[in-house]
């Protein structure tokens, strides 16, 4: 069964990662392959939430890197699959040739593998690998465009906050070390020794609130924005900042064990959730009103865990997921075929393209919570968990789904609007829109739009047991009918006030928006801390790589060429010079040699004899 597990991680990854090294060279057949890898994902998906295989293996020595689809991960890893198969199915007609559509659904499968092992990981350095990972390949994608400088720009401050707050899960693996929970398994977290379970739970929940995008970190997600429309909707709805909510539904038992993190996490998520539907109402941007509305519809979900809904929440994630990956699909196609995303040139959009406006349409009517929708069940799931816990927390849940219904029926009250005399959809845009609508966008649309309205049945009692038993959840209280009322009435209120006021406008929400961000100054703050230092540090890096460390090299082959221009030298003037001496002198011995070969040797001889014969004769004449 590890097979089947090892495939369901490496089939993304794997593909991935080819499809991102070959690039452009690929461009042609990058869709396909894409596809055809995210299609064999969700079946391997399904076949592991079924039969629940595990795998375990050696990391580093004494650590163990473990694997396992259970209850929990068993919805994720099918909820993860299967909204990027219908990012990617929609995204094979969002790119261009003259786009590098290779790189793209490699960055897009390696993210999809990452989310997987997120989901599937019972240890912590492996989660913690994964997490590293993840946090990368989302920074590339929202960097996609990475010519143009603010998306660049924007890539950083997403990449920078999250990574500062991912510092605590190495807080948290350290300091279950040191409190001896026996092993780095996340179920034995809840088990580590005081007071270093408190530095373990601080770890977990800080990476968990950073990524999920809440408070105080809930700014860098409007940020994110600056990618293409199919990232926005990979990223924010089942993946990348569903992650952090997930760990905290996983990790309940470790928020249970400290008498803090629970009523921390559930506030957090509750004042979340309020505070960002307010900045969403202020909105003017569709996408920035889609990107203030995630973290305040994840805030639910955190809401759930820190007040033990776990089956609530994991309803809520699924159908947000569905909804919210639909809206930012729709949002991306009126942008490339209107070129505006700004909601007064949206106006007539769901008129003139109807298909796509029938599927907004739902989809926003699904955010609001109205009945019978999926989130008006799944987020009366959590709101009764709340109550449970604590009555406050469900005041201000109830308050947050009211503002939920505000923020939705505006948006779909901008695109319905009759067009003004004599103008045509997005005649007042923001760039050239290609003014048509691919085909293959309409199919991974319409199929997510139907389950984000169908799959509210997950909260009916007998599916919501269901749920319940298989995540291990332990029962937690159903909604009464009085509370389904309520919610309901709030909602229906909420969503009429909106859409009879939504032209005029609206002074006390932009107030508390602007108050909010003039207070917080979180995303000014966050890059002024943390992403300008960071910056900075690596700008200085990069001089004292450039005049240090490349100044060294640089020196050193210097020092080199004047060695070889000695070494030159001397063999030019020294060596060489001694060679054509000895040369020379060889030459000369040889003219002194050839001297007397004149070829008269006989002559040579008969002198010879001769003065031999005369000196013979002196001898005996002397004598």
């Amino acid at each position: 069964m590890s097979v089947l597990l090892w495939l369901l991680i490496s089939v993304p990854s794997g593909t991935g990662a080819a499809l991102g090294l070959a690039g452009r060279s690929v461009n042609r057949q990058a869709p396909l392959l894409g596809v055809a890898a995210a299609v064999a994902t969700l079946g391997l998906a399904v076949t592991s939430a079924v039969t629940r295989p595990g795998a375990s293996a050696p990391l580093f020595t004494g650590m163990r890197a473990g694997l396992a689809v259970d209850g929990l991960s068993a919805v994720m890893v099918i909820t993860v699959a299967a909204v990027t198969l219908g990012v990617l199915a929609f995204s094979t007609g969002e790119f261009g040739q003259d786009e590098n559509r290779g790189r793209f659904f490699g960055l897009t499968l390696l993210f999809a593998g990452a989310m997987l092992v997120t989901v599937t990981a019972t240890t912590l350095p492996l989660l913690l690998m994964a997490w590293e990972v993840m946090g990368a390949t989302s920074w590339a994608l929202i960097g996609y465009w990475w010519d143009r400088e603010e998306r660049v720009r924007a890539a950083d401050v997403a990449f920078l906050t999250t990574r500062t707050a991912d510092l605590g899960l190495y807080l948290a693996a350290g300091a279950a070390l040191a409190g001896g929970a026996g092993s780095l398994r996340l179920d034995a977290l809840p088990h580590a020794a005081s007071p270093w379970l408190h530095f373990v739970t601080a770890g977990m929940v800080a990476a968990a609130l950073g990524k999920s995008a809440q408070l105080p970190f809930s700014f860098w997600l409007s940020r994110a924005m600056q990618g293409p429309s199919p990232v926005s909707a990979l990223l924010h709805s089942a993946t990348m900042v569903a992650a952090g909510a997930y760990l905290l539904l996983r990790l309940h038992p470790l928020l249970a064990a400290t008498a803090w993190a629970g009523p921390l996490v559930a506030w957090t998520g509750a004042l979340t959730a309020l505070a960002l539907g307010i900045v969403a109402i202020a909105q003017s941007d569709l996408k920035q009103l889609l990107a203030a509305s995630t973290s305040a519809q994840i805030g639910f979900m955190v809401l759930a865990a820190g007040s033990g809904g776990v089956a609530g929440g994991l309803t809520q994630l699924i159908a947000h997921a569905a909804t919210k990956s639909a809206l930012f699909l729709a949002a991306g196609v009126w942008l490339t075929a209107l070129g505006s995303k700004q909601l007064p040139s949206l106006r007539g959009a769901a008129r003139h393209y109807r298909l796509v406006g029938a599927a907004f349409a739902v989809g926003t009517l699904t955010l609001a919570g109205l009945p019978p929708l999926s989130l008006w069940a799944a987020k009366d799931e959590v709101l009764a968990a709340a109550r449970a816990e604590n009555t406050g927390l469900y005041a201000v849940g109830l308050a947050a789904a009211a503002v939920a219904a505000v923020y939705s029926v505006k948006a779909l009250w901008y695109v319905t609007r009759p067009l003004p005399p004599g103008a045509e959809a997005g005649y007042d845009t923001e760039r050239h829109g290609t003014r048509r609508i691919p085909r293959q966008a309409l199919f991974p649309l319409w199929a997510l739009t139907a389950l984000a309205a169908v799959l509210g049945v997950l909260a009916l009692p007998g599916p919501a047991t269901w749920i319940g038993q298989l995540v291990g959840a332990p029962a937690e209280p159903a909604p009464a009918a009085w509370e389904l009322g309520l919610s309901a009435g709030v909602s229906l209120a909420a969503a009429t006030w909106a859409w009879r006021y939504a032209s005029r406008p609206a002074p006390v929400p932009r107030a508390v928006a602007r108050w909010a961000e003039g207070w917080l100054g979180l995303e000014r703050a966050a890059y002024l801390l943390v992403a300008r230092p960071v910056l900075a540090l690596a700008g200085a890096l990069a001089v004292l790589d450039d005049r240090v460390v490349d100044g060294t090299v640089r020196q050193t082959a210097r020092a080199g060429l004047a060695v070889a221009r000695f070494a030159r030298r001397l063999d030019d003037s020294g060596i060489d010079a001694a060679v054509g001496a000895i040369a020379s002198g060889a030459r000369r011995l040889g003219r002194w040699a050839r001297r007397p070969q004149t070829g008269l040797l006989h002559q040579y001889y008969a002198q010879a004899a001769v003065g031999f014969c005369v000196l013979i004769l002196i001898v005996l004449l002397v004598r």
